[in-house]
């Protein structure tokens, strides 16, 4: 983390929002920064790159974010399902919420417990359509639980002001 803030730092460059994670022992980091008009990009990719061979990392993508096609929801509740662990857990519930127009803004999986019979963990921060309640979510969400024998929890989520 600290080469490639450094290059960002280098090129005056803020990080606007950020997200990495150790998966599978790979790290991996998305972020978003801020540029202006002066901002030299192909020098910019120029320094990451060096900085991914220093790193000896897989890739590196810098890529242009629309701001009228991005999209910021804002979490307002987390789902959290936990049971034995199988196939098509994730796609279960992924569908389920994409029929609803519910917004997956973060999913976080992990296997848990011994290693002959794991459990498997799914944590979701999600944003609701208009007029589609917690309850409802709630109740919604009871169908596909029940199908994919996982214990559910469905809460507000407490937004914190710094």
């Amino acid at each position: 983390m600290a080469e490639v803030t450094r290059t960002l730092l280098r090129h005056g460059i803020n990080m606007a929002d950020s997200q990495m994670a150790i998966l599978g022992g790979h790290f991996a980091m998305m972020i978003v920064l801020v540029t202006s008009s002066e901002t030299d990009l192909e020098g910019l990719r120029s320094d990451l790159d060096r900085s991914r061979e220093k790193l000896e990392l897989e890739a590196v993508s810098l890529s242009e974010i629309d701001e009228a096609e991005a999209r910021i929801d804002e979490p307002s509740h987390v789902i959290t399902l936990y049971g034995a662990d199988h196939p098509g857990i994730v796609n279960a519930v992924a569908a389920a919420l994409a029929k609803r127009g519910v917004n997956i803004t973060d999913l976080d999986t992990h296997l848990v417990g011994e290693e002959t019979e794991p459990a498997y963990m799914m944590i979701l921060e999600v944003s609701l359509p208009e007029g589609f309640s917690g309850d409802d979510l709630d109740a919604y969400l009871r169908d596909v639980a029940l199908q994919q024998k996982l214990e559910l929890s469905v809460r507000t989520l407490d937004q914190v002001a710094l």
